[in-house]
């Protein structure tokens, strides 16, 4: 089924044994994180699970910091992480610091599968591992976008994450074991576990605007959560909204086609929790929420879609799925958030 995927981005063969859910590292308070000390010729990372990025003066992880002077802080999702690039040095830290913006080391504290409650968390443990951050970069918003699609059931107080389902199963299967332990006063083996009762079937799903709404806030909290933790540090606060391969244009390039083609057929899942938001115009509402919550935290502010657009050739490929890039869209988006953000 990936035989298209792995011919035209054989790395990707990489990414897949990375995220190998067998191998998911369950940590405390973030629910998942990174496999550490991963070693290939695509990805690798540190003894807590950041990945290496590589500038000029040499390589550096959240881990592995620079012991004098500044950094500069790539927060994020999988975008943020890198996934799609051919090595640790086409990813936005290492481009940025290599290239696009390095007067300071550029650390990646981008995570696959995070919502901005989990980036937010994961700078806040490893904060004070870290030198005086300069400047803190969070690329994100789309992850944001796409939970709040999930039922009312998942999201609960503090808002969705990936796996949220099956971690509500389990924890319901183990509450079912404890009670019947205290009404027969053993647990005996081998019990047929209960397992978690399903959303109510007439539960309705949230509209676009309530969809949108969610998303905003959720994001808004986080963001003020990272001012909090910035407190009087001086670190420069920014937020780009990450791109979407259908809010940047609406043909893709020949490759882009052909993976998002072969993609679709294996992972029918990408429609069901980003379909109603694969418009164009539902990415530009989502930027201008984000901008008014940007904007009342004091917060700088890039939408990279439009910026990816005007800047990208007519049938360039950039993407190697739907929300990740090549190495050269990488090195574009790198180039576009030093201009936009005024990094240096």
């Amino acid at each position: 089924m990936n035989a298209r995927r792995y011919s035209l981005t054989p790395q990707m063969a990489q990414y897949d044994d990375f995220v190998d859910r067998g191998e998911t590292r369950w940590v405390p308070y973030l629910m998942y994180f990174h496999r550490a000390d991963y070693r290939s010729g695509v990805v690798n990372t540190d003894r807590l699970g950041f990945r290496v990025s590589h500038g000029a003066s040499g390589s550096a992880s959240v881990a592995d910091a620079p012991a004098d002077g500044t950094v500069n802080v790539l927060a994020g999702s999988s975008t943020a992480f890198g996934v799609g690039t051919t090595g640790d040095a086409a990813s936005i830290p290492s481009r940025l610091w290599t290239r696009h913006a390095p007067s300071a080391p550029w650390l990646n504290l981008g995570a696959r599968g995070y919502c901005s409650t989990q980036e937010m968390m994961l700078y806040l443990l490893h904060r004070e591992m870290l030198p005086p951050v300069d400047q803190l970069v969070i690329l994100s918003g789309l992850n944001n976008l796409a939970l709040a699609g999930l039922p009312r059931a998942l999201q609960g107080d503090y808002g969705a994450f990936f796996f949220s389902g099956e971690y509500y199963q389990q924890m319901e299967e183990l509450r079912s074991r404890h009670r019947k332990a205290k009404r027969t006063g053993r647990l005996g083996r081998g019990e047929r576990r209960s397992a978690a009762p399903p959303a109510p079937a007439d539960e309705a799903p949230l509209t676009l605007d309530e969809r949108l709404a969610t998303a905003v806030e959720r994001t808004a909290l986080d963001l003020e959560r990272f001012r909090l933790l910035a407190g009087a540090s001086g670190t420069r606060i920014s937020f780009a909204l990450q791109p979407l391969a259908t809010w940047v244009r609406d043909t893709p390039s020949r490759e882009e086609a052909e993976l998002f083609h072969e993609l679709d057929r294996k992972q029918s899942t990408f429609w069901q929790l980003f379909g109603e938001i694969a418009p164009a115009e539902v990415g530009r509402r989502y930027a201008e929420g984000i901008a008014q919550a940007c904007a009342k935290h004091d917060v700088a502010f890039l939408d990279l879609n439009p910026l990816v657009a005007d800047a990208a050739d007519p049938g360039q490929w950039l993407f190697v799925d739907r929300a990740h890039f090549t190495d050269e869209g990488y090195d574009l988006v790198s180039g576009l958030l030093a201009t936009g953000l005024g990094l240096s």
